[in-house]
This record gives C-alpha cells, sequence and structure tokens, in this order.
C-alpha cells in the first residue's frame, strides 16, 4: 500500500512542481522522467523473455490431466474478463467522447537536459516467440542448465524491476504530471483518472459475481458461502498486492469450500501466475481510457482488441510478484499492438498502479472458483 501513497506523493509533486517552479527545475524533472521511460523501453522485452519462459519451462509436469484443465479455465476466465470489460467500457465510451485530451502535453516545450537512447536488445514478439520456443524446449527436454539460465535471467530483471524500476516510479510519474501541469490539462485528466478507476473496481465485482453465482447455480452450492469462505483471501490480496504472498490463506480458503487437498495444492499456486482476470479487467479498461485522451489514438473496434486481449493472457503468464508487475509486462502489448506513446505509457502505469490491489484481490478471489472447477473435473483423465 505504501507503493499506492508514494504514487499519490508523486502526482501531488508533479502538479506543484509543474505549476509554481521555475521552467528549468521542471525540465530536471521532466529529464529523469526520459531516463527511466528508456529504462523501461529497454526491460520490456527482457521481462517477456524471461518470464514466460521461466514459467512455461517451471509448469509442473506431474498430475497432466490437472494441469490442463487448470491452464484452460485460468486462461478461459481472463479472455472472458478481459472482453466483458472492453463491451462494458465500449457502451459508455459516447458520454466521454470530447473530453480534454493529451495532446496539449504532447506539445510542450520542455527539453530533457539529457537526450540519451537505450534501444532494446530485440522486439516485442521476437521476444514472445523466443520466450515460447525455449520454455516449451527446456521443458520437453529437461534442460536444467538452460532452466537455470532463464530463471536466473528472470531473477535479475526481478531485481531491476523491484529495486529500481518500481521506486523510480513515483518520480517517473511526478515528471508525467509536471508536463501536463505546464499544459493547463491536469484538472481533466484527474477527473478521468478518478471515474476509470471506480469503473475498473465495481467491473471487478460485476466480473467475481458472474464466476460464483453461475458457478454457484451450475455446481449446486450457496454463491453466499462461496463468497464468504474466500474473503479472507481478498482482504489479504488488498493488503499484500501480490497473487503469490496471498497463496497459504487462498489455500485455506479453496479447502473451506470443498476443494480436495491434492487439487488445492496444485490448482491454487499455479493460479497465482496464470489466472489474472482482474488486472486484464484493468488494464483493458485503463488502456480504452488513456486511448480516449490520446487524439492520436482512436477507439479499437471488437475485432481489434481481441487479439490484444488473447496476447495479454499469455505475456503475463509468470508476471513478477512486485507491486505493478502485470502492467510491466503488458506494456510491450501497448506499444506493438495498440501504439502507445511514450506518455500514454505513463499514464497507463499511472492508472493502473492506483488500483493494482483490487485486481490483484480479483485474481486470488477467482482463483477459487477454478479450483472448484478443476476439483469437479478432477476424477476424469486419471
Amino acid at each position: 500500500m505504501s507503493l499506492i501513497l508514494k504514487l499519490l506523493a508523486g502526482i501531488a509533486a508533479g502538479i506543484v512542481v509543474g505549476s509554481y517552479l521555475p521552467l528549468p527545475l521542471v525540465e530536471l524533472l521532466y529529464t529523469f522522467k526520459v531516463i527511466v521511460g528508456q529504462l523501461i523501453s529497454f526491460t520490456i522485452p527482457l521481462i517477456i523473455l524471461f518470464f514466460i519462459a521461466s514459467g512455461i519451462a517451471g509448469l509442473p509436469k506431474e498430475a497432466g490431466h490437472l494441469l490442463g484443465k487448470t491452464v484452460g479455465f485460468a486462461y478461459g476466465s481472463t479472455i472472458l474478463a478481459g472482453t466483458l470489460a472492453f463491451l462494458l467500457v465500449n457502451a459508455f465510451v459516447p458520454f466521454f467522447e470530447g473530453t480534454t485530451t493529451y495532446q496539449a502535453v504532447q506539445g510542450t516545450e520542455l527539453k530533457s537536459f539529457i537526450n540519451i537512447e537505450i534501444p532494446p536488445l530485440m522486439g516485442v514478439m521476437t521476444a514472445l516467440a523466443a520466450a515460447f520456443i525455449f520454455g516449451i524446449g527446456i521443458s520437453q527436454l529437461a534442460l536444467k542448465d538452460l532452466q537455470n539460465v532463464v530463471d536466473q535471467g528472470r531473477d535479475v530483471i526481478d531485481a531491476l524491476l523491484a529495486k529500481v524500476i518500481i521506486p523510480a516510479l513515483p518520480f517517473y510519474i511526478a515528471g508525467v504530471f509536471a508536463e501536463m501541469a505546464v499544459a493547463g490539462t491536469v484538472a481533466d485528466t484527474l477527473s478521468t483518472f478518478g471515474i476509470v478507476l471506480v469503473a475498473a473496481v465495481v467491473m471487478h465485482w460485476l466480473w467475481l459475481s458472474v464466476l460464483f453465482i453461475g458457478s454457484g447455480i451450475l455446481l449446486k452450492r450457496s454463491p453466499i458461502e462461496l463468497v464468504k469462505n474466500m474473503l479472507p483471501a481478498y482482504f489479504t490480496a488488498i493488503g499484500t498486492m501480490s497473487s503469490a504472498a496471498t497463496i497459504p490463506v487462498s489455500l485455506r480458503a479453496s479447502k473451506a469450500n470443498g476443494v480436495k487437498e491434492e487439487v488445492a495444492n496444485f490448482s491454487v499456486p499455479l493460479c497465482a501466475t496464470i489466472h489474472l482476470s482482474g488486472s486484464t479487467i484493468t488494464i483493458v479498461t485503463c488502456a480504452m481510457a488513456v486511448m480516449l485522451l490520446s487524439p492520436e489514438m482512436s477507439m479499437p473496434s471488437i475485432t481489434s482488441i481481441l487479439p490484444f486481449i488473447l496476447m495479454l493472457g499469455v505475456v503475463m503468464i509468470a508476471a513478477p510478484g512486485a507491486p505493478g508487475g502485470a502492467v510491466m509486462s503488458a506494456l510491450g502489448l501497448l506499444t506493438s499492438m495498440l501504439g502507445f506513446s511514450e506518455g500514454a505509457v505513463a499514464l497507463m502505469i499511472a492508472l493502473y498502479l492506483a488500483q493494482d490491489s483490487f485486481g490483484t484481490a480479483c485474481n486470488v478471489t477467482g482463483d477459487g472458483v477454478i479450483a472448484l472447477w478443476v476439483n469437479k473435473f478432477s476424477e476424469q483423465g486419471k
């Protein structure tokens, strides 16, 4: 939760700097934003390569029938949640057309004191293809040495995120809002922020209602009882902002719902890395809000957003446990498939991190439903 407070402090500091301090001080903060933005762009393909390769290579190979069911249910839930979010947001877009856009920010005269470029080692799709090839190859050929390489590469990038990039984000966001203050678009942007954040949390609850009510009816269980047993996991995830840190509570909650111990012990930890319905809802919602604020981007149709959602369910596999890991993993798709600029990426990070705890709570609570369905079909395929 301290990250959210730091993020809010960064927004406030950026507004103050951009509104009241001399231009050289504003440009100093802007310079920091540019450098961090270059580092983020450089890191995106490495996140995709090492985390996805490590995640695929590390999938458990025992109980293959449970693995297929868990992955299938988790991926299906993630895709359906993202699609529902798009349809709901798209229905309300006409009410917000004409909102003050981000165009003025793009045209400001702020200049960085240091012009530095850190080109990525590879493109996003190259990293994704390599991750799948090496991940599957390591798994099928049992290449322990190469698995150690991708695992250690993941640890290096995880440390970079946790120790450098995530702590620097409040300053990065401060630079973005200082730029907005100079351009005079802060008030309208913040009002849009509030609407989007409320909408994202409401859609989390709506999706959980669909999961629990539908599962309760089909499994002939009380939805209220199922939700009640999962509430400790929901509130724990709000505090930890980490699916992995919530696993012990999620396990107890799933077993309280009648999931067999061996099924819960397998499916719940696995879902902590592959089931991100709440994060997908937030990313789709926030992405559309940023596109609405950005005049150079047009609102996508269902046929253009669906490939993005399908890929989003893949790139967030084994997203780092640090707060904001899901959106950091998704930045590559936002830039390559939706055409996000650096300014749009900064807005996206700010929006996502402001509600990260609620997205994580939705992910974790949904894991309990996945475990129920895997338990239902666990006797099949043996």
